[in-house]
C-alpha cells in the first residue's frame, strides 16, 4: 500500500470514529470555543456531592414464629445496620439554600451530608420529595453559596451540546460532555416520565446532578441510565427543569405535590376500534370509564370519546395522557381535543386533585412485612404499586421489588387497596401477579 493510500484510509477511519462521539462546538453565538473550562468554572460551584446514611433492618430467614420454634432458635428479629450511598445535587437558590436532587438519592435517609466544591461539609434537610417524577428539594443553612441559573428546558433541541456535572462512583466533582440525543423519552421505569436523553457520560453517583447547556443554565436533573454493566454506555436520562421547577414550586408552597386528576380510565386506540367508532384517527386514548363528579364528567367528556390532544400536545396512548395530566397541578385548566362520532371537538376541564393512599404490607399479610403499597386515583394505572421494600424483609425475601405493580392475587384483579386487603386477608398463600417493567411474573407469598 502506498503512503498516499495509507494516509487516505487513516484519515477516513478517524473521520468515521469521530462521527460517533460528540465533539466540542466550534462556537457559541459569535464567539469561538476553544475550551469548556470557563463554562465549567462558572457552573461547578453550584453542584454538590451528597452522602446519605440509612438504617435498614435485617430480618432472619427464621424470623417466622413457627420456624423459630421448630428449629429452637432464639426470639431474634435481626439487627439494624447502617448503609451509605452517594449522589449529587444542584443549588438553585443560594439565598435560601435550596438544592434540587433525585428522590431516589435521599429517600429513607437518616442523615444527608452535602459537600461543596471547596470541600465545606453541610448537613441538609429534606423539604419535600416526589417519587413519581424522582425530584426532591433539600435545604442547607450556609452563606456564600453559588446557585445555577435555571434554563428553559422546553427550548432544548436534539443536537444541543450539554455538559453533565456530578459525583460518579463517589469520585467527587466530575464533568463530562455530549449532546442531547432525544427528547420526551418514556418507558424507562415507573412513574411520570418525559426525559431528556443525552450521551454525556452519566454513571452511578451522577443521580441528582446537573445537565447544563452552553449558556451555563441548568436544563435537566440527571436521573437514570440504561446499562447492562452499571456503567455508562452513552444513554443517560435527565428530568427536564420545566418539570423539576413545577415540582419544586408545589413542594415549597404546599409541602407536597398536588397532582392533577382528569378522572378517566382509558386504553390505547387500535385500528379495529377506530373503524367501529367512526374515528378518523389512528392513535389516541379511548375513554372507557368516567368517574362521577370528576373534571372529565364536568367538562362533557363521554365514554367512547378519543382524547388526541391536551394543551396542544399530541396524545397517542394512555401513558402519554397520564403524563400530560400528571405533570399538571390540581386546579389547572386544560384544553382537551377529542374525537366523537367522527367529529373533532374541544373542551375545557379544571383538574381535580389526585389522592394517594398508602398501606404497610404488615397490615395486610405476614409475608408482605417490609413492603409499602400505594393506591392512587390515577385511573390509567390498573394495579397497586409497591413503593418501598425494606432490605432483608419478608417481602424482599419473597421476591417483591420496589416499583412492582400488583395486578392480580390468586387470579383476581387488584385495582384498589381495598381489593388488596380483601384478597390477601382471605388466603394464607398468595399467588401474586406483578408487572415489573415490560414483563409480568408470579410470586408466591406465604
Amino acid at each position: 500500500m502506498t503512503k498516499t493510500k495509507r494516509f487516505f484510509w487513516i484519515a477516513l477511519l478517524m473521520a468515521c470514529a469521530g462521527s460517533t462521539v460528540a465533539a466540542l462546538p466550534l462556537q457559541v453565538g459569535d464567539k469561538p470555543v476553544t475550551s469548556l473550562a470557563p463554562l465549567v468554572e462558572a457552573t461547578s460551584p453550584a453542584v454538590v456531592n451528597i452522602r446519605v446514611r440509612q438504617t435498614v433492618s435485617t430480618r432472619s430467614p427464621f424470623a417466622d414464629d413457627a420456624m423459630r420454634r421448630f428449629f429452637n432458635l432464639p426470639n431474634s428479629r435481626g439487627a439494624d445496620r447502617q448503609i451509605q450511598s452517594a449522589g449529587s445535587g444542584v443549588i438553585v437558590n443560594a439565598a435560601k439554600g435550596y438544592i434540587l436532587t433525585n428522590h431516589h438519592v435521599v429517600k429513607n435517609a437518616d442523615e444527608i451530608l452535602v459537600t461543596l466544591l471547596d470541600g465545606e461539609l453541610l448537613e441538609a434537610t429534606v423539604i419535600g420529595s416526589d417519587a413519581e417524577t424522582d425530584i426532591a428539594v433539600l435545604q442547607v443553612d450556609a452563606e456564600g453559596l453559588t446557585e445555577m441559573p435555571i434554563g428553559d428546558s422546553t427550548e432544548v433541541r436534539v443536537g444541543d451540546f450539554v455538559i453533565a456535572i456530578g459525583n460518579p462512583f463517589g469520585l467527587g466533582h466530575t464533568v463530562t460532555s455530549g449532546i442531547v440525543s432525544a427528547l420526551g423519552r418514556t418507558g424507562i421505569g415507573v412513574g411520570l416520565e418525559d426525559f431528556i436523553q443525552t450521551d454525556a457520560s452519566i454513571n452511578p453517583g451522577n443521580s441528582g446532578g446537573a445537565l447544563v447547556n452552553m449558556n451555563g443554565e441548568l436544563v435537566g436533573i440527571n436521573s437514570a441510565i440504561i446499562s447492562r454493566s452499571g456503567g455508562n454506555v452513552g444513554i443517560g436520562f435527565a428530568v427536564p427543569t420545566a418539570i423539576a421547577q413545577s415540582v419544586m414550586r408545589q413542594i415549597l408552597d404546599f409541602g407536597e405535590v398536588h397532582r392533577g386528576l382528569l378522572g378517566v380510565s382509558v386504553r390505547p386506540i387500535v385500528a379495529a376500534a377506530t373503524a367501529a367508532l367512526n374515528a378518523p384517527v389512528d392513535s389516541g386514548a379511548l375513554i372507557i370509564e368516567i368517574s362521577p363528579n370528576s373534571a372529565a364528567e364536568k367538562s362533557g367528556l363521554q365514554i367512547e370519546d378519543i382524547i388526541i390532544e391536551v394543551n396542544d400536545k399530541k396524545i397517542s396512548n394512555a401513558r402519554e395522557l397520564s403524563n400530560a395530566i400528571g405533570f399538571l397541578t390540581a386546579g389547572d385548566e386544560v384544553t382537551i381535543r377529542y374525537v366523537r362520532d367522527g367529529d373533532t371537538l374541544t373542551t375545557m376541564a379544571e383538574l381535580g386533585e389526585r389522592v394517594t393512599t398508602r398501606l404497610a404490607g404488615g397490615d395486610i399479610h405476614r409475608g408482605l412485612v417490609g413492603a409499602e403499597f400505594q393506591s392512587t386515583t390515577a385511573s390509567s394505572v390498573r394495579g397497586i404499586e409497591v413503593i418501598t421494600v425494606a432490605e432483608g424483609s419478608a417481602a424482599a425475601q419473597r421476591g417483591l421489588r420496589e416499583g412492582d405493580v400488583v395486578v392480580m392475587i390468586n387470579r383476581r384483579p387488584v385495582q384498589s387497596i381495598g381489593d388488596l386487603i380483601e384478597t390477601a386477608s382471605e388466603n394464607q398463600i398468595l399467588f401474586m401477579t406483578v408487572q415489573r417493567g415490560n414483563r409480568q411474573l408470579m410470586l408466591q407469598i406465604r
